[in-house]
């Protein structure tokens, strides 16, 4: 018997999720969104025979299995909560919510309901990470002591008083829109226990139409525009491990980068896509390499992957359903999401305080 999904929300995203969900054996038999007309379109496009205008009416109506939340940020925790009190597995877009405490009570709510709630990590399902993650699983690697997570743009801010520019509704701007990195570098290093952050954040830029990315959603005049263009952070883990970061939609860089480098005990290694032109895929190049020492000689080695111009989208959601069917192991947990926010709450509030913050 098949795995039936709904889902919420009929945005950019779900041109992932839906294949993903479908390519592992799942069916997906309906969609909610407060735009009928755009959850009918997606509906046709994948055809889902199922449109509903309600959350609550799809998940009281139809029989399902799971559902996949792909809506604004501050929608995720009322969403995701209310999926799992229904009943259901739940495969959310990242981030995870719009701060540490939200996610922390998402997190309880699966475990008292005995369901499985997965975030949509993609960068973890690239085929350079799979690799990676292998080599440092086998031991290659060692300890990772340092690493470097990046991903920043030159001209890349998502649309000017939209809801990706406004704090309550998006909990911020690169930092907790591109945390993809942050959390590919914690998944390398296995994930440690953050002590405290060093972090100050920039707004140079943030409404400057010049530097205005090629996707995202069109700007809404009179809207607020009350985010960060870009961030930079250290963060010292309890077992002595450190992390640098750098996040950003506008600052002055050569071209897009979207990167993990590390430093392990017996190996570094580094995962990288660079773009020539800000969020353009077809202009990317990507490498994934191992660095070591043999015979007193410096080795690098470089790992050669199939391309995956989704960037592990589809790949992440077929996850999902392997691992509701007992095939595969979750890419991530709520757990890890807990900690996660809990450095992105710290790194805000260091930028504001102006001072180390003690992850608590």
């Amino acid at each position: 018997m098949s795995i039936k999904i709904g889902i919420i929300g009929a945005g950019g995203m779900a041109n992932y999720h839906i294949p993903g969900f479908q390519s592992a054996g799942a069916d997906v038999v309906a969609i909610a969104d407060v735009n009928k007309a755009a959850a009918q379109n997606m509906a046709d496009k994948f055809g889902i025979p199922t449109v509903y205008d309600d959350v609550a009416a799809m998940l009281k109506a139809e029989k399902l299995d799971a559902v996949s939340v792909i809506t604004p940020n501050k929608f995720h925790k009322p969403l995701v909560l209310q999926a799992l009190k229904a009943g259901k597995h739940v495969f959310c877009e990242k981030p995870p919510a719009l701060n540490a405490a939200e996610i922390t009570q998402m997190a309880k709510a699966a475990e008292t309901a005995g369901k499985t709630l997965m975030f949509n990590f993609n960068n973890r399902a690239r085929p350079e990470a799979y690799a990676l993650k292998a080599a440092i699983d086998k031991g290659e690697v060692g300890r990772i002591n340092s690493a470097q997570a990046m991903w920043i743009r030159r001209t890349g801010i998502p649309g000017f008083g939209g809801w990706f520019t406004t704090k309550a509704l998006s909990g911020g701007g690169p930092v907790i829109d591109l945390l993809h990195m942050i959390d590919l570098a914690l998944y390398f290093m296995d994930y440690p226990e953050p002590e405290w952050v060093l972090a100050q954040t920039f707004d140079d830029f943030i409404s400057d139409k010049q530097f205005k990315g090629p996707w995202g959603i069109p700007d809404k005049a009179n809207g607020t525009t009350d985010v960060e263009a870009a961030a930079h952070g250290f963060v010292r883990f309890k077992s002595g491990q450190v992390l640098f970061l750098r996040n950003s939609w506008a600052e002055m860089n050569k071209r897009e980068e979207v990167s993990v480098t590390f430093q392990g005990q017996k190996a570094g290694g580094c995962i990288k896509r660079l773009f020539g032109r800000d969020g353009l895929d077809e202009t990317s190049i990507d490498s994934c390499e191992l660095y070591s020492q043999e015979n007193g000689n410096p080795v690098n080695r470089e790992i050669v992957t199939p391309a995956d111009e989704t960037m592990g989208r589809i790949r992440s959601a077929k996850n999902f359903v392997l691992t509701l069917m007992g095939k595969e192991k979750p890419l991530n947990t709520p757990d890890q999401s807990v900690k996660l926010m809990k450095i992105i709450d710290a790194i805000y509030a260091s930028a504001a305080k102006g001072k180390p913050i003690q992850v608590k």
